[in-house]
Parts: structure tokens; C-alpha cells; sequence
């Protein structure tokens, strides 16, 4: 028997073959893989092998030449490499960290805590907040960050930050719904800072991340000067138009001119030509930036992802063609950022020079995706050695960050493509904001974290936590029951590949410790089946993620605890005991009906042929006797769908049919019928299965709310989709429906609905970041969709002069339209107090003018 072993963390692909050897050493002919095994050894499964691997007679066989000289050939293939399974693999084993569990969006708030939590400076200052032994980490946020902290301490798996979720007041909606970072990071600083007022805390979080800076403003002609003092906890540099982090802070005190039509009222001077700008007083011992990869955008009417650099192609004026006006940069931050550069530009007169303004690089916060939506992490290294690591969200990995960086710098890449031609592609990571420690500070934010800085009441409310929860796992066990009436309603409807849906069966809550005998008086009950009637089988979860009864109880297996059947039942990673019930297995498929459905069970003999058992097969399906019948093994369904023809002439042996294994039967179809079905078999049957997806779809007027649902296949191409949208919607034309995809951050429509024909397919639709939705938005035009592309949509704000309230309109142009065009446009929608006033198009941002 093919037999390998390996280690913890091992992970071995085997491919076996018998080689078939013809012409001794000058030929060899290979077998196609006879058996592939793809398996994941760990702890307590170090090694691994095949229960049967080929029949003997075939080996025997001369004519095949396996056998040559009484030497037997056997190729083996094996690749051996460390687990990357995200189930075994151990966060804190290979990094000694552990993450954070995301809740639905927010991985936003994994990555910051994570590098707070890397801050040891603030970890000592949340321990040392007063808290009670009555607080609840559910009501209180410093209870719930103290705990949350110490978890990921001296935890071994990650984290759930639900308690502290909920002391923010959040349900279940509120997590998610993707937040940006910058703003939660305000936010919970002001709390902690609020709640540390009048404790022995009190200022430390200014004392960490706040810095200063002055505004002022100097006139050029006139002895005038003013100027204010502001703090601040983090710093929002350009990113657009600068190629790295020190081109943001020369943008950020470059001096603005104050001329012309924007000349400053300097008072008793008036009207004065001036200069603006912004310099340091003091920089903080945590610089935090956050780099502005948003901004408005007026052409799309809303907020995009920025790269740094911008062009207009038309000369003209024009306003549109947005996608042709965007370009992806790289933007570069160093290791050592040197604030006092330059002699101190950036500093003001009064700034302390005796400060050495020299910071080393510890955390970068990531963000993936756009503006609606996307994926943070983070990459921090604890100890500013030169080991880094990336925090995303339950899983902790090491890093080389030298290539870390080259990602996260941004810009486009260059791969070579077909024919060795360049290929284009932009970046969508990329780093959006930065924390930076002060060297000469650094040994006292990264101070030494004792016991004593803990509170004892903390200690002893987790230890207690964790003994209630082992606890509970040790009394009660969760056992499924699966009986051939769970077959039979779920087979055809609820699930066509596989036996059954284990969470749609009857469940029972069950000590450990009770007997399986009076166990089984309680199935007797409820299922109405007499005890000396009953036998059960256990399930068994398969390399290739099936599930299939494996064996029956033994009479002395029945006399133990359900805790220890418990422990022989082979499982994945959840903790429950299946059982399939026998009270005294085969499906059918009818290409007519396109449906399948259970038939029922049979036992065989392993040396017996299907053909033996054909008309027992008929009787099931009500098919004559003489009915001629194709058979086939279900075998898997993810990730791809493997359904294989069965050999009739075989034993059940070679075919390697097994106990618990699934055959599909239909009629033998001749070729000219098979023409007349979009499914003429079972393994076409089952791939079109596989495609299938129910649909919710909602209004844009309602985006919370599900209007109806459609199943629809994967594959569906786009005319497909809406075709049977507006035969639900009854409407006439389909190209005047309208979809837009789901974001799956923010549960909300995507910023920009699917052009005509723009994807291939559903899936194509569904997709955000990699990930497949179930939601898609539709609307009814005026007009045919294809038609509407070729105008732009311009929403306006017109401010009358004689009115306070702003008046909203909404045009339709040509994409070559021009500033002029719009005006024109707008003249015909809104009331003007004289026909000839002159209007003027403004590009405004919180409350300032851009353009």
C-alpha cells in the first residue's frame, strides 16, 4: 500500500501511478493517475495512505504490462511543503502574535487595534484606566479594551472584539458596515481621552500622539502679521502630485500666495497682497499620517480613489472622460523619516531644536479596494527590528518587507504578457497611512509590559471566562441525526450533489456524559422507531470535503458514552457527532423532468457487478425490468464538480465504490434525444447545478429592501440576466433595465451601475474583490440603456442669489460637452433673476472651493 508520513505544519500532494512498462527502459507508457491524494497532515495525523489502490487482476494483467522481469513500477510524486491551510494554521505558533476576528467589515478596526496594541506605551496606559470587578466588557469600553488586550497577550487562537463593539453601542448591522479608518481612530481616541479626565492617565494620549502646528498669515507690503496655534493627533498629506513622503510635507508648508481677487483683509490695511502658509511647533513621540488616497470627484460626484498624478487630455474644456484623466503613481515612504531636514524647514522659529525630529518606521496600515469599500491590514513590526509582520484580521504571518514595501508603494506594475508583449496593471493595495516613533523616544513607548500593570480583578474574570468555556465543551456534546427521510425531502431540492445538509437535520444538545443506550431510547421517541430496530452508521468527511457514512456501530462501541463515540467520530473542524440512522443509497435522474431524486438504498457485496443489481435498480426508479440504465459515482462538487461513468462489467471493488458512496442512474439516451435536453446526463446535470445561484434583488430607491429573487445560472451572460429581470418587472424592453453590483463592505449599491453588456456573465457581476455576492440593484430608464452611455449625467447645486436654499437639477449632455454647454443647459432649468445674469460653475468640497 502507497504509504508517506510527515510532521505538524506538513503538507503532502501525492500523485501515485503504476507505470506500464513496454520495450524494458527504452519506453515507458504512464497510467493516468489511478488515485490523487491531496492531504493535510498535522499533529495527530503524521502519516497517511490508500485503504486500495488497484485491482489485482488488472496488475496481473500481461497484456498491460505492468509487470515486467516480476518487477512491478511505482511512480510516486510527492510535494512537500509547510501548511497553509487557514484551519491548521497557528498564528501564534509561527509568529507568537495572534489576530483579531473580523465581524463582517471591520477589518478597518483589526488593523488599528492591532497597532495600538503594538504600541506598548498605550497598552500600559488602557491597563492602567480604572475599572471594577463589576464593569462588563460589554458595557464598558475600558473594560472591554483591557480584556481585548490581554487576550491577545496570553491567548493561543484570535480574538473576538465583540464585547468591545457593543460597548460602543453597535449591533450587529453597525459591524457591517465599513468605516474608515482614520475616523474610528479620532473617534476612539477622543473616548479614551474623555473617560481618562480625572484619573491617573489623565493627558497621556496627548502626550503620545499630539503634535502642533501655527497658521499664519504674513502681509508682503504692510507690517501685518497673524497667526494661530493648532494641535493635532495625525496629519492628512497629499498624495496626489507628490512621488513620496517627504514631497507631501513640502506641499504641506509650501507657502500660498494671497493676490488678485483673493488678496487678505489685513484690518485697518485692508485689502493686502500676503502669504499663507503652515509650519511645526512640535512634532509627538507617534506621528500618525494618514495619506489622502480619496477625493472628490467632479466628474463622477463623489469620492474616488486618488493616484497621484492627473492629466487632461482635451483642450477644450472638457469635463469628462474621467477614467482617462486618472493615473496610478508610485508613492514612496522611507524607513527613517527625518523631520528636521533642510535646516528645519518644516519647523517654525519657536519649534525646540534641542528635539532630535528623527522617526523610524512602525506600522503601515493598508487599505485594499476603492472608496466604497475594500480590505485593511497591516503590516507592524513590534520591536522595530527588522522582522516584520502582517496582521490581517484572525491570521499573523511573517514578512520579507522589502517586497511588503514594493507593493505598497502603489503605481502600476509591468508583467510580461502574450507573446512576451508588457502588460499593464494597477496596484489596488497600497499603503494609507503610516505611524512613525521618534527614536530618541522609542525605549519609552516600547517599555516593558509586567503582570503588575494588570489589574487582578482583569486576570481573574478571564481566567473564569476560560474555565466556563471548557467547561462547557466538556459537558455537551452536538449530535446530528440523519435519517432516509432527510434523504428524501432534501435531494432534488434543497441540495443536488451530496446526501445531506447536516444543519437542515434533527440536532440533539447531549451530556457527554450519557449513555448511548438511553441516548438511543430518546431517538426511539422521536423518531418512532423501536431501540432493537435501530442501528446507526458513522459519517466521515472525506479529503475531497464530502461527507458519507463510513461504518456502523459496533454492539460494544453502543455500550460507551456519547462523549467517547464523540471522539471516534472522524470530523472536520467543528465539534459535533453525525450519525445516520438505519430504520429498515442510490439517486435517479430523469433528463425529461431535469431533476434528481432519491431512490433509496441497497447493500452489496464488494466482489459483485452493478449489473447484478439492475432491475433491483428499475424496481426503485419504476422502470421496466429490462430498462437500460447508465450509472455514475457522485465523488465531488467543490471545487469543481467530478462525476464519473461506472463500469457495469466491474465489481464494485474496482469501480472503488466504498461504503457510503453516491450513485446517480438514468436511462440510456440515444444521441439524437440527448440534443433535446440542456442537461442530457448526470455529470451535465450536476455542473449546471453548480452554477446556480439565487439572486436578491432590490430597488435603488430601496436598497435595503429585497424586491424578489431569481435563480439563475453563474454562466447566465449579461443579456440573459436582464431579460428575465424584466420579465419580472414586465418590462417590454430589457435594455432599459439597469443593474448595479453590491458592495459587500459597505451593503450598499457600488458607486457605478454595470454598463451594457460590460461583463460576460452573473458571475461577473456578483464579484467584489474576489468575493461573490448575492445582491444586485436594478432600475427602469426612460430611455435604452445603450443610449444613456453616450450622455454624461451632471448633478448641479444652482445657489439664486434672491433664495437661501439651494436648488438641486440634473443634466443630460454629450460626453464631449464642454463648461459652456453646461451652462447653456442650466439656464433652460432654473429661474434666473435676469435673463443675461452670468453664471459661474463651482467645484466645492467641505464648504471650500476647489475650483
Amino acid at each position: 500500500m502507497p504509504h508517506f508520513g510527515g510532521g505538524r505544519g506538513a503538507k503532502n500532494l501525492c500523485d501515485v501511478r503504476t507505470v506500464a512498462q513496454i520495450g524494458g527502459d527504452a519506453v515507458q507508457m504512464r497510467r493516468p493517475p489511478l488515485l490523487e491524494a491531496r492531504y493535510q497532515l498535522n499533529t495527530g495525523e503524521s502519516d497517511w495512505g490508500f485503504t486500495t489502490f488497484m485491482p489485482l487482476n488488472e496488475l496481473y494483467d500481461a497484456s498491460r504490462g505492468f509487470i515486467v522481469n516480476d518487477t512491478c513500477v511505482i511512480e510516486v510524486e510527492v510535494a512537500v511543503y509547510r501548511a497553509t491551510d487557514q484551519w491548521l494554521y497557528d498564528s501564534r505558533r509561527e509568529t507568537g502574535y495572534v489576530g483579531l476576528k473580523n465581524q463582517g467589515a471591520t477589518c478597518y478596526m483589526n488593523s488599528l487595534l492591532q497597532m495600538l496594541f503594538h504600541i506598548p506605551y498605550f497598552r500600559k496606559v488602557v491597563y492602567h484606566m480604572p475599572t471594577s470587578v463589576n464593569d462588563e466588557p460589554s458595557t464598558s469600553m475600558p473594560m472591554a479594551l483591557q480584556s481585548l488586550f490581554y487576550k491577545l497577550q496570553h491567548s493561543e487562537r484570535s480574538v473576538s472584539t465583540k464585547d468591545l463593539t457593543k460597548s460602543f453601542g453597535w449591533d450587529t448591522q453597525d459591524a457591517f458596515l465599513q468605516h474608515d479608518v482614520q475616523e474610528f481612530n479620532r473617534v476612539l481616541c477622543e473616548n479614551l481621552e474623555e473617560k481618562m479626565k480625572r484619573t491617573v492617565v489623565e493627558g497621556a494620549i496627548q502626550h503620545l500622539f499630539e503634535g502642533h502646528q501655527k497658521n499664519y498669515i504674513e502681509c508682503i507690503n504692510v507690517d501685518y502679521k497673524s497667526s494661530r496655534q493648532e494641535s493635532f493627533y495625525d496629519l492628512q498629506l497629499d498624495v496626489k502630485g507628490c512621488h513620496d513622503v517627504y514631497a507631501s510635507f513640502d506641499k504641506y508648508v509650501a507657502i500660498e500666495h494671497l493676490d488678485g481677487d483673493n488678496k487678505y483683509h489685513a484690518g485697518q490695511y485692508g485689502l493686502q497682497d500676503a502669504k499663507k502658509g503652515v509650519l511645526f511647533i512640535d512634532f509627538p513621540p507617534v506621528l500618525q499620517l494618514h495619506l489622502k488616497r480619496f477625493e472628490y470627484d467632479f466628474v463622477q460626484d463623489g469620492m474616488v480613489k486618488s493616484y497621484p498624478s492627473w492629466i487632461f487630455r482635451n483642450t477644450n474644456d472638457s469635463l469628462f472622460d474621467a477614467d482617462d484623466m486618472q493615473i496610478n503613481d508610485r508613492y514612496e515612504f522611507p524607513l527613517r523619516l527625518d523631520l528636521d531636514r533642510d535646516n528645519g524647514r518644516y519647523l517654525s522659529p519657536e519649534a525646540d531644536t534641542r528635539i532630535r525630529n528623527l522617526y523610524i518606521l512602525h506600522s503601515v496600515l493598508v487599505h485594499n479596494g476603492g472608496v466604497h469599500g475594500g480590505h485593511y491590514y497591516a503590516f507592524i513590526r513590534p520591536t522595530l527590528s527588522n522582522q516584520w509582520y502582517k496582521f490581517d484580521d484572525e491570521r499573523v504571518t511573517k514578512e520579507d518587507i522589502t517586497k511588503a514595501l514594493n507593493e505598497l508603494y502603489g503605481g502600476e506594475e509591468t508583467n510580461p504578457g502574450i507573446n512576451n508583449a508588457p502588460f499593464k496593471f494597477t496596484r489596488h493595495s497600497n499603503a494609507y497611512m503610516l505611524v512613525y516613533i521618534r527614536e530618541s523616544d522609542k525605549d519609552k513607548i516600547l517599555c516593558d509590559i509586567d503582570e503588575r500593570d494588570i489589574s487582578e480583578h482583569l486576570k481573574e474574570r478571564l481566567k473564569r471566562e476560560q474555565k466556563e468555556k471548557e467547561l462547557k465543551q466538556k459537558e455537551k456534546a452536538e449530535a446530528h441525526v440523519v435519517t432516509d427521510e432527510d434523504f428524501a425531502e432534501q435531494i432534488g431540492k434543497n441540495i443536488c450533489f451530496d446526501l445531506v445538509d447536516h444543519a437542515k437535520v434533527k440536532s440533539f444538545r447531549v451530556h457527554k456524559l450519557k449513555s448511548f443506550h438511553t441516548f438511543k431510547e430518546e431517538i426511539a421517541s422521536e423518531f418512532r422507531a423501536p431501540v432493537y430496530f435501530q442501528r446507526f452508521w458513522l459519517w466521515a468527511k472525506r479529503q475531497n470535503q464530502t461527507h458519507r457514512p463510513i461504518r456502523p456501530l459496533t454492539l460494544i462501541e453502543e455500550s460507551y458514552t456519547v462523549g467517547h463515540l464523540d471522539k471516534l467520530s472522524i470530523k472536520g473542524q467543528d465539534d459535533e457527532l453525525k450519525l445516520f440512522l438505519e430504520v429498515e443509497r442510490r439517486q435517479l435522474y430523469e433528463p425529461e423532468k431535469g431533476e434528481l431524486r432519491y431512490a433509496g438504498r441497497l447493500f452489496v457485496k464488494s466482489n459483485c457487478k452493478p449489473a447484478d443489481i439492475l432491475e433491483k435498480l428499475n424496481e426503485l426508479a419504476g422502470y421496466a425490468p429490462d430498462e437500460e440504465i447508465e450509472l455514475f459515482e457522485e465523488i465531488t462538487f467543490e471545487p469543481m464538480v467530478t462525476c464519473e461513468y461506472i463500469d457495469k462489467g466491474l465489481t464494485f471493488r474496482s469501480n472503488q465504490l466504498e461504503d457510503g458512496d453516491i450513485i446517480c442512474y438514468q436511462k440510456s439516451l440515444a444521441a439524437q434525444t440527448r440534443q433535446q435536453f440542456r442537461c442530457p446526463d448526470v455529470p451535465s446535470f450536476l455542473e449546471y447545478q453548480h452554477t446556480l445561484q439565487v439572486i436578491r434583488f432590490r430597488s435603488l430607491e430601496r436598497p435595503r429592501e429585497d424586491e424578489f429573487r431569481l435563480q439563475l445560472s453563474k454562466l447566465d451572460s449579461y443579456d440573459k440576466v436582464v431579460e428575465r429581470v424584466a420579465t419580472q418587472l414586465r418590462v417590454d424592453d430589457p435594455s432599459k433595465i439597469r443593474l448595479t453590483s453590491h458592495n459587500m463592505y459597505s451593503q450598499q449599491p457600488k458607486t457605478h451601475p454595470i454598463r451594457y453588456r460590460g461583463v460576460e456573465n452573473l458571475l461577473e457581476m456578483l464579484l467584489h474583490y474576489d468575493e461573490p455576492s448575492d445582491v444586485l440593484y436594478f432600475e427602469v430608464l426612460d430611455i435604452p440603456l445603450p443610449e444613456l452611455q453616450e450622455l454624461r449625467i451632471l448633478n448641479l447645486a444652482f445657489s439664486h442669489a434672491g433664495k437661501t436654499e439651494l436648488e438641486s437639477c440634473s443634466i443630460r449632455l454629450p460626453k464631449d460637452s464642454t463648461v459652456g454647454d453646461v451652462l447653456q443647459d442650466l439656464r433652460k432649468k432654473v429661474e434666473l433673476s435676469c435673463p443675461s445674469a452670468e453664471l459661474r460653475l463651482l467645484d466645492v468640497l467641505a464648504h471650500k472651493i476647489y475650483k
